[in-house]
Protein backbone atom coordinates (compact mmCIF):
# COMPACT_ATOMS: atom_id res chain seq x y z
CA UNK A 1 0.00 0.00 0.00
CA UNK A 2 0.99 3.17 -0.88
CA UNK A 3 3.86 5.26 2.41
CA UNK A 4 2.43 2.47 4.73
CA UNK A 5 4.09 -0.53 2.41
CA UNK A 6 3.01 -3.96 4.70
CA UNK A 7 2.71 -1.83 7.84
CA UNK A 8 -1.21 -2.79 7.63
CA UNK A 9 -0.98 -5.77 7.05
CA UNK A 10 1.76 -7.04 9.30
CA UNK A 11 -0.93 -4.84 12.11
CA UNK A 12 -3.79 -6.78 11.80
CA UNK A 13 -3.00 -9.90 10.79
CA UNK A 14 0.27 -10.36 11.56
CA UNK A 15 0.01 -14.28 11.88
CA UNK A 16 -1.25 -14.88 8.23
CA UNK A 17 1.06 -12.60 6.70
CA UNK A 18 4.00 -13.77 8.46
CA UNK A 19 3.44 -17.25 8.05
CA UNK A 20 2.42 -16.98 4.05
CA UNK A 21 5.99 -15.23 2.76
CA UNK A 22 7.57 -18.69 2.98
CA UNK A 23 5.40 -19.00 -0.27
CA UNK A 24 6.95 -16.49 -1.90
CA UNK A 25 10.60 -17.73 -0.77
CA UNK A 26 13.30 -18.25 1.63
CA UNK A 27 14.40 -14.30 1.84
CA UNK A 28 11.49 -12.16 1.40
CA UNK A 29 11.37 -8.45 0.54
CA UNK A 30 8.67 -6.32 2.69
CA UNK A 31 8.35 -2.42 3.27
CA UNK A 32 7.46 -1.10 6.91
CA UNK A 33 6.43 2.53 6.00
CA UNK A 34 9.62 4.20 4.29
CA UNK A 35 12.04 0.95 5.70
CA UNK A 36 12.43 -2.18 3.17
CA UNK A 37 13.51 -5.06 5.27
CA UNK A 38 14.08 -8.74 4.63
CA UNK A 39 12.23 -11.67 6.15
CA UNK A 40 14.00 -15.01 6.35
CA UNK A 41 11.51 -17.57 6.18
CA UNK A 42 13.16 -21.31 6.28
CA UNK A 43 14.47 -22.14 9.56
CA UNK A 44 17.84 -23.28 8.43
CA UNK A 45 18.50 -19.48 6.78
CA UNK A 46 17.04 -17.76 10.20
CA UNK A 47 19.18 -20.23 12.08
CA UNK A 48 21.87 -18.71 9.93
CA UNK A 49 21.55 -15.19 10.72
CA UNK A 50 20.71 -15.38 14.49
CA UNK A 51 24.01 -17.27 14.86
CA UNK A 52 25.93 -14.93 13.18
CA UNK A 53 25.25 -11.97 15.93
CA UNK A 54 27.80 -9.60 14.91
CA UNK A 55 27.19 -9.11 11.27
CA UNK A 56 23.34 -9.23 12.16
CA UNK A 57 23.52 -7.07 15.27
CA UNK A 58 20.48 -6.08 17.32
CA UNK A 59 19.53 -2.68 15.72
CA UNK A 60 16.87 -1.31 13.49
CA UNK A 61 12.94 0.20 14.44
CA UNK A 62 12.11 -2.27 17.24
CA UNK A 63 15.44 -2.05 18.92
CA UNK A 64 15.52 1.47 19.30
CA UNK A 65 12.07 2.06 20.67
CA UNK A 66 12.37 -0.75 23.07
CA UNK A 67 15.96 0.93 24.00
CA UNK A 68 13.19 3.60 25.98
CA UNK A 69 12.13 0.59 28.12
CA UNK A 70 15.31 -1.64 28.70
CA UNK A 71 17.85 0.83 28.10
CA UNK A 72 21.25 -0.94 27.31
CA UNK A 73 19.82 -4.10 29.10
CA UNK A 74 20.72 -7.54 27.62
CA UNK A 75 18.34 -8.28 25.34
CA UNK A 76 18.55 -4.59 23.70
CA UNK A 77 22.15 -3.88 24.10
CA UNK A 78 24.90 -4.32 20.74
CA UNK A 79 26.86 -6.88 19.61
CA UNK A 80 30.02 -4.95 21.69
CA UNK A 81 28.62 -5.01 25.05
CA UNK A 82 26.78 -8.40 24.76
CA UNK A 83 29.09 -10.72 25.84
CA UNK A 84 30.25 -9.09 29.22
CA UNK A 85 26.34 -8.73 30.06
CA UNK A 86 25.88 -12.45 29.19
CA UNK A 87 28.73 -13.44 31.60
CA UNK A 88 27.13 -11.60 34.19
CA UNK A 89 23.35 -12.56 34.18
CA UNK A 90 23.90 -16.39 33.26
CA UNK A 91 24.60 -17.33 36.80
CA UNK A 92 21.17 -15.67 37.84
CA UNK A 93 19.30 -18.02 35.89
CA UNK A 94 20.97 -21.15 36.17
CA UNK A 95 18.63 -24.27 36.69
CA UNK A 96 19.77 -23.76 40.77
CA UNK A 97 18.91 -20.50 40.74
CA UNK A 98 15.31 -21.00 38.82
CA UNK A 99 14.83 -23.91 42.25
CA UNK A 100 15.74 -20.55 44.90
CA UNK A 101 12.95 -18.50 42.85
CA UNK A 102 9.70 -21.57 42.45
CA UNK A 103 8.74 -21.00 45.74
CA UNK A 104 8.10 -17.54 44.96
CA UNK A 105 6.60 -18.17 41.72
CA UNK A 106 3.90 -20.65 43.71
CA UNK A 107 3.30 -18.35 45.95
CA UNK A 108 2.32 -15.31 43.62
CA UNK A 109 0.45 -17.84 41.68
CA UNK A 110 -1.03 -19.66 44.35
CA UNK A 111 -2.22 -15.50 45.83
CA UNK A 112 -3.68 -14.68 42.32
CA UNK A 113 -5.91 -18.06 42.24
CA UNK A 114 -6.78 -18.16 45.53
CA UNK A 115 -8.47 -14.49 45.33
CA UNK A 116 -10.75 -16.23 42.65
CA UNK A 117 -14.60 -16.82 43.25
CA UNK A 118 -16.35 -19.78 42.18
CA UNK A 119 -18.53 -18.89 39.03
CA UNK A 120 -16.43 -16.03 38.44
CA UNK A 121 -15.67 -14.70 35.10
CA UNK A 122 -12.14 -12.96 34.30
CA UNK A 123 -10.57 -11.19 31.29
CA UNK A 124 -8.04 -13.77 30.57
CA UNK A 125 -5.33 -11.28 29.38
CA UNK A 126 -5.26 -8.41 31.97
CA UNK A 127 -5.59 -10.83 34.91
CA UNK A 128 -2.49 -12.93 34.29
CA UNK A 129 -0.33 -10.07 33.60
CA UNK A 130 -1.07 -8.70 36.83
CA UNK A 131 -0.10 -12.09 37.93
CA UNK A 132 3.34 -12.62 35.86
CA UNK A 133 4.20 -9.18 36.98
CA UNK A 134 3.98 -10.03 40.93
CA UNK A 135 5.94 -12.98 39.96
CA UNK A 136 8.32 -11.30 38.49
CA UNK A 137 8.93 -8.76 41.03
CA UNK A 138 8.63 -11.26 43.80
CA UNK A 139 11.54 -13.01 42.38
CA UNK A 140 13.66 -10.20 41.76
CA UNK A 141 12.63 -8.45 45.14
CA UNK A 142 12.34 -12.19 47.11
CA UNK A 143 9.41 -10.15 49.35
CA UNK A 144 5.86 -9.22 48.02
CA UNK A 145 6.09 -5.65 46.14
CA UNK A 146 3.38 -3.45 47.29
CA UNK A 147 0.35 -4.07 45.80
CA UNK A 148 -0.58 -0.36 45.12
CA UNK A 149 2.94 0.07 43.39
CA UNK A 150 2.50 -3.02 41.32
CA UNK A 151 -1.23 -1.59 40.26
CA UNK A 152 0.43 1.45 39.16
CA UNK A 153 3.22 -0.24 37.14
CA UNK A 154 0.84 -2.90 35.44
CA UNK A 155 -0.66 0.30 33.54
CA UNK A 156 2.12 2.06 33.03
CA UNK A 157 3.55 -1.09 31.18
CA UNK A 158 0.14 -1.37 29.63
CA UNK A 159 0.38 1.89 28.48
CA UNK A 160 4.18 1.59 27.15
CA UNK A 161 3.87 -1.83 25.62
CA UNK A 162 0.48 -0.61 23.65
CA UNK A 163 1.93 2.47 21.88
CA UNK A 164 5.44 0.98 21.55
CA UNK A 165 4.78 -0.13 17.90
CA UNK A 166 2.80 2.87 17.43
CA UNK A 167 6.42 4.87 18.34
CA UNK A 168 8.32 2.35 15.85
CA UNK A 169 6.27 3.48 12.64
CA UNK A 170 6.04 7.07 13.82
CA UNK A 171 8.51 9.12 11.57
CA UNK A 172 10.90 10.73 14.58
CA UNK A 173 9.50 14.60 13.88
CA UNK A 174 5.87 12.83 15.04
CA UNK A 175 6.93 11.07 17.76
CA UNK A 176 8.68 14.70 18.97
CA UNK A 177 5.01 16.23 19.03
CA UNK A 178 3.19 17.45 21.76
CA UNK A 179 0.13 14.67 21.03
CA UNK A 180 -1.22 13.07 23.57
CA UNK A 181 0.13 9.48 22.82
CA UNK A 182 3.28 10.97 23.39
CA UNK A 183 3.00 12.63 25.89
CA UNK A 184 1.09 9.61 27.66
CA UNK A 185 4.31 7.33 26.61
CA UNK A 186 6.89 9.72 27.77
CA UNK A 187 5.37 10.22 31.20
CA UNK A 188 4.52 6.32 31.95
CA UNK A 189 8.37 5.60 30.47
CA UNK A 190 9.30 8.31 33.40
CA UNK A 191 6.88 6.85 35.72
CA UNK A 192 8.67 2.83 35.03
CA UNK A 193 12.07 3.99 35.27
CA UNK A 194 11.68 6.04 38.16
CA UNK A 195 9.70 3.14 40.10
CA UNK A 196 12.27 0.87 39.33
CA UNK A 197 15.43 3.04 40.54
CA UNK A 198 13.33 3.72 43.71
CA UNK A 199 13.06 -0.16 44.19
CA UNK A 200 16.49 -1.09 43.61
CA UNK A 201 17.64 2.06 46.18
CA UNK A 202 15.21 0.73 48.80
CA UNK A 203 16.90 -2.91 48.22
CA UNK A 204 20.31 -1.65 48.38
CA UNK A 205 19.30 0.63 51.71
CA UNK A 206 18.49 -3.47 53.70
CA UNK A 207 20.94 -5.98 54.02
CA UNK A 208 22.76 -4.89 51.19
CA UNK A 209 25.83 -7.82 50.44
CA UNK A 210 23.09 -10.45 51.66
CA UNK A 211 22.10 -13.09 49.36
CA UNK A 212 18.08 -13.38 49.72
CA UNK A 213 17.96 -16.35 47.18
CA UNK A 214 16.22 -13.60 44.36
CA UNK A 215 17.00 -12.41 41.33
CA UNK A 216 18.41 -9.16 42.59
CA UNK A 217 20.57 -10.53 44.88
CA UNK A 218 22.31 -12.45 42.15
CA UNK A 219 23.09 -9.83 39.72
CA UNK A 220 24.55 -7.77 42.34
CA UNK A 221 26.46 -10.57 43.15
CA UNK A 222 28.04 -11.20 39.85
CA UNK A 223 31.47 -10.90 38.83
CA UNK A 224 34.01 -10.98 36.50
CA UNK A 225 37.08 -12.63 36.80
CA UNK A 226 38.87 -9.62 37.16
CA UNK A 227 36.33 -8.61 40.22
CA UNK A 228 34.49 -6.11 38.25
CA UNK A 229 30.35 -6.66 38.04
CA UNK A 230 27.65 -4.76 36.60
CA UNK A 231 27.49 -0.86 37.46
CA UNK A 232 24.29 0.88 38.74
CA UNK A 233 23.14 1.70 35.17
CA UNK A 234 23.34 -1.68 34.41
CA UNK A 235 21.73 -2.99 36.95
CA UNK A 236 19.49 -0.38 36.23
CA UNK A 237 18.50 -1.41 32.75
CA UNK A 238 18.61 -5.42 33.58
CA UNK A 239 15.81 -5.33 35.94
CA UNK A 240 13.40 -2.94 33.58
CA UNK A 241 14.23 -5.68 30.86
CA UNK A 242 13.65 -8.57 33.41
CA UNK A 243 10.24 -6.70 34.28
CA UNK A 244 8.86 -5.94 30.70
CA UNK A 245 10.36 -9.04 28.84
CA UNK A 246 8.86 -11.96 31.65
CA UNK A 247 5.28 -10.06 31.98
CA UNK A 248 3.38 -9.80 29.08
CA UNK A 249 5.02 -12.42 27.43
CA UNK A 250 3.97 -15.39 29.70
CA UNK A 251 0.37 -13.61 29.75
CA UNK A 252 0.16 -14.03 26.11
CA UNK A 253 1.27 -17.48 26.30
CA UNK A 254 -1.30 -18.70 29.32
CA UNK A 255 -3.71 -17.07 27.76
CA UNK A 256 -3.52 -18.81 24.31
CA UNK A 257 -3.08 -22.10 26.08
CA UNK A 258 -6.30 -21.49 27.46
CA UNK A 259 -7.70 -20.81 24.22
CA UNK A 260 -6.31 -23.52 22.77
CA UNK A 261 -7.52 -26.23 25.42
CA UNK A 262 -11.48 -24.92 24.76
CA UNK A 263 -11.05 -25.82 21.19
CA UNK A 264 -9.45 -29.50 22.31
CA UNK A 265 -11.38 -30.82 25.05
CA UNK A 266 -9.54 -34.28 24.55
CA UNK A 267 -5.59 -32.57 25.46
CA UNK A 268 -7.73 -30.63 27.84
CA UNK A 269 -9.05 -33.91 29.41
CA UNK A 270 -5.27 -35.41 29.53
CA UNK A 271 -4.05 -32.02 30.89
CA UNK A 272 -6.27 -32.11 34.17
CA UNK A 273 -5.53 -35.86 34.69
CA UNK A 274 -2.07 -35.62 34.04
CA UNK A 275 -1.98 -32.76 37.08
CA UNK A 276 -4.32 -34.85 39.33
CA UNK A 277 -1.96 -37.52 38.99
CA UNK A 278 1.62 -36.05 39.66
CA UNK A 279 0.07 -33.47 42.74
CA UNK A 280 -2.40 -35.68 44.17
CA UNK A 281 -4.27 -32.55 45.54
CA UNK A 282 -1.31 -31.14 47.11
CA UNK A 283 0.74 -27.93 46.39
CA UNK A 284 3.80 -28.22 43.53
CA UNK A 285 7.12 -29.04 44.60
CA UNK A 286 9.92 -28.63 42.11
CA UNK A 287 10.29 -32.21 41.34
CA UNK A 288 6.83 -32.18 40.22
CA UNK A 289 7.96 -30.31 37.35
CA UNK A 290 10.09 -32.90 35.28
CA UNK A 291 7.00 -35.22 35.64
CA UNK A 292 4.56 -33.08 34.16
CA UNK A 293 5.53 -33.60 30.49
CA UNK A 294 2.36 -33.24 28.99
CA UNK A 295 2.22 -30.05 30.26
CA UNK A 296 5.46 -29.07 29.34
CA UNK A 297 4.62 -29.86 25.52
CA UNK A 298 1.36 -28.33 25.42
CA UNK A 299 3.10 -25.31 26.49
CA UNK A 300 5.84 -25.61 23.65
CA UNK A 301 3.37 -25.77 20.91
CA UNK A 302 1.29 -23.01 21.97
CA UNK A 303 4.58 -21.14 21.98
CA UNK A 304 4.83 -22.69 18.28
CA UNK A 305 1.50 -21.68 17.05
CA UNK A 306 1.60 -18.10 18.84
CA UNK A 307 4.53 -16.92 20.20
CA UNK A 308 4.15 -13.63 22.07
CA UNK A 309 7.37 -11.89 21.19
CA UNK A 310 6.82 -12.35 17.76
CA UNK A 311 8.67 -9.83 15.62
CA UNK A 312 12.18 -8.39 16.20
CA UNK A 313 14.62 -6.27 14.20
CA UNK A 314 18.23 -6.73 13.13
CA UNK A 315 20.95 -4.03 11.22
CA UNK A 316 23.15 -5.29 9.32
CA UNK A 317 26.75 -4.10 10.25
CA UNK A 318 28.85 -4.97 7.24
CA UNK A 319 27.67 -5.72 3.59
CA UNK A 320 26.76 -9.66 3.31
CA UNK A 321 25.54 -11.58 0.97
CA UNK A 322 22.19 -13.74 2.19
CA UNK A 323 20.58 -16.36 0.52
CA UNK A 324 21.63 -14.72 -2.91
CA UNK A 325 20.63 -11.35 -1.89
CA UNK A 326 23.00 -8.62 -1.67
CA UNK A 327 23.09 -6.63 1.62
CA UNK A 328 24.30 -3.43 2.11
CA UNK A 329 25.65 -2.17 5.76
CA UNK A 330 22.72 -0.54 7.77
CA UNK A 331 19.86 -2.64 5.89
CA UNK A 332 17.02 -4.09 8.09
CA UNK A 333 16.29 -7.88 8.51
CA UNK A 334 12.60 -8.68 10.35
CA UNK A 335 13.10 -11.16 12.36
CA UNK A 336 9.88 -13.25 13.34
CA UNK A 337 9.21 -16.59 14.55
CA UNK A 338 5.55 -16.85 13.03
CA UNK A 339 7.73 -16.56 9.60
CA UNK A 340 9.25 -20.36 10.41
CA UNK A 341 6.82 -21.82 13.13
CA UNK A 342 3.94 -23.20 10.88
CA UNK A 343 6.52 -24.10 8.14
CA UNK A 344 5.35 -27.35 6.05
CA UNK A 345 9.52 -28.59 5.58
CA UNK A 346 9.74 -28.78 9.57
CA UNK A 347 6.14 -29.88 10.57
CA UNK A 348 3.37 -31.68 9.05
CA UNK A 349 -0.15 -30.67 9.96
CA UNK A 350 1.41 -27.21 10.73
CA UNK A 351 -1.27 -25.47 11.51
CA UNK A 352 -2.73 -27.68 13.75
CA UNK A 353 -2.60 -28.01 17.61
CA UNK A 354 -0.32 -31.21 18.73
CA UNK A 355 1.39 -31.13 21.61
CA UNK A 356 2.42 -34.92 20.98
CA UNK A 357 4.13 -33.89 18.30
CA UNK A 358 7.18 -32.55 20.50
CA UNK A 359 7.32 -36.34 22.13
CA UNK A 360 10.96 -37.49 21.73
CA UNK A 361 10.12 -40.08 19.50
CA UNK A 362 8.22 -37.82 17.37
CA UNK A 363 10.22 -34.52 17.10
CA UNK A 364 12.94 -34.33 14.31
CA UNK A 365 15.51 -32.18 14.18
CA UNK A 366 13.80 -29.52 11.11
CA UNK A 367 11.48 -29.05 13.88
CA UNK A 368 14.13 -28.69 16.37
CA UNK A 369 15.56 -25.77 14.31
CA UNK A 370 11.93 -24.14 13.38
CA UNK A 371 11.27 -23.83 17.30
CA UNK A 372 12.67 -20.12 17.51
CA UNK A 373 10.11 -18.75 20.02
CA UNK A 374 13.30 -17.84 22.57
CA UNK A 375 15.46 -16.90 19.29
CA UNK A 376 18.47 -19.13 19.39
CA UNK A 377 22.35 -18.79 19.10
CA UNK A 378 24.53 -16.79 21.42
CA UNK A 379 21.16 -13.83 22.16
CA UNK A 380 18.68 -16.57 22.52
CA UNK A 381 16.64 -15.34 25.62
CA UNK A 382 18.65 -15.79 28.97
CA UNK A 383 14.88 -16.29 30.30
CA UNK A 384 13.81 -19.18 28.90
CA UNK A 385 14.01 -22.28 31.23
CA UNK A 386 12.68 -19.62 33.84
CA UNK A 387 9.69 -18.45 31.33
CA UNK A 388 8.70 -21.99 30.72
CA UNK A 389 8.91 -22.77 34.34
CA UNK A 390 6.96 -19.63 35.76
CA UNK A 391 4.62 -21.08 32.87
CA UNK A 392 4.25 -25.08 33.87
CA UNK A 393 3.74 -23.71 37.58
CA UNK A 394 1.00 -21.48 36.84
CA UNK A 395 -0.88 -23.59 34.55
CA UNK A 396 -0.52 -26.63 37.11
CA UNK A 397 -1.73 -24.55 40.48
CA UNK A 398 -4.62 -22.76 38.50
CA UNK A 399 -6.01 -26.19 37.02
CA UNK A 400 -5.45 -28.07 39.99
CA UNK A 401 -7.82 -25.39 41.76
CA UNK A 402 -9.92 -24.49 39.15
CA UNK A 403 -12.21 -25.72 36.09
CA UNK A 404 -11.18 -22.52 33.25
CA UNK A 405 -13.40 -22.79 30.62
CA UNK A 406 -13.86 -20.28 27.43
CA UNK A 407 -17.03 -17.69 27.59
CA UNK A 408 -18.35 -17.27 24.36
CA UNK A 409 -18.19 -13.87 22.19
CA UNK A 410 -14.35 -14.13 22.58
CA UNK A 411 -12.27 -12.18 19.69
CA UNK A 412 -9.22 -13.89 19.00
CA UNK A 413 -8.05 -11.54 16.53
CA UNK A 414 -4.70 -9.82 17.54
CA UNK A 415 -4.77 -6.64 19.40
CA UNK A 416 -3.70 -4.07 16.98
CA UNK A 417 0.09 -2.65 17.35
CA UNK A 418 0.47 -4.99 20.31
CA UNK A 419 3.78 -5.49 20.95
CA UNK A 420 2.85 -8.96 22.35
CA UNK A 421 0.47 -11.32 20.54
CA UNK A 422 -2.98 -12.09 22.06
CA UNK A 423 -6.35 -11.85 21.73
CA UNK A 424 -8.43 -8.81 22.08
CA UNK A 425 -11.26 -10.83 24.53
CA UNK A 426 -10.73 -13.72 26.30
CA UNK A 427 -12.94 -14.24 29.55
CA UNK A 428 -12.48 -17.41 31.12
CA UNK A 429 -15.24 -19.14 33.55
CA UNK A 430 -13.76 -20.33 36.89
CA UNK A 431 -15.09 -23.56 38.45
CA UNK A 432 -13.67 -24.55 41.44
CA UNK A 433 -12.76 -27.99 41.71
CA UNK A 434 -11.73 -30.68 43.96
CA UNK A 435 -8.48 -32.56 42.09
CA UNK A 436 -8.98 -37.01 41.74
CA UNK A 437 -6.46 -38.44 44.17
CA UNK A 438 -4.59 -41.15 41.79
CA UNK A 439 -3.59 -44.08 43.77
CA UNK A 440 -0.42 -45.00 44.01
CA UNK A 441 0.58 -48.16 42.61
CA UNK A 442 2.82 -50.45 44.82
CA UNK A 443 4.56 -53.41 44.21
Amino acid sequence: MPVVGHAWQLMRRPMQFMSSLSEHGDLVEIRIGPTTAHVPCHPDLLRDVLANDRVYDKGGAFYERARDIAGNGLVTCPHRDHRRQRRLMQSAFQRSQLQRYAPAMRAEIDATSARWRDGAVVDSFPELFGMALRTVARTLYSVPVDEAVVRKVEHAYEEVLSLLFQQMFLPKVVRRLPIPSNRRYRANLDFLHTTVQGLIREYRAGDFGADHGDLLSALLSSREDDGSGLDDQEIHDQVSTIMAAGTETVAGTLTWVFYLLSQHPDVERRLYAEIDAVLGGRPLEWDDLARLELTDRIITETLRLYPPAWLFTRRVAEDVELSGVRLREGATIVFSPLAVQRHPAAYSAEADFDPDRWLPERVSPMARRAFVAFGTGARKCIGDLYARTECVIALATILSRWRVEVEPGHDIRPVTLATVYHPRKLDLRLTARTPAVVPSVSG
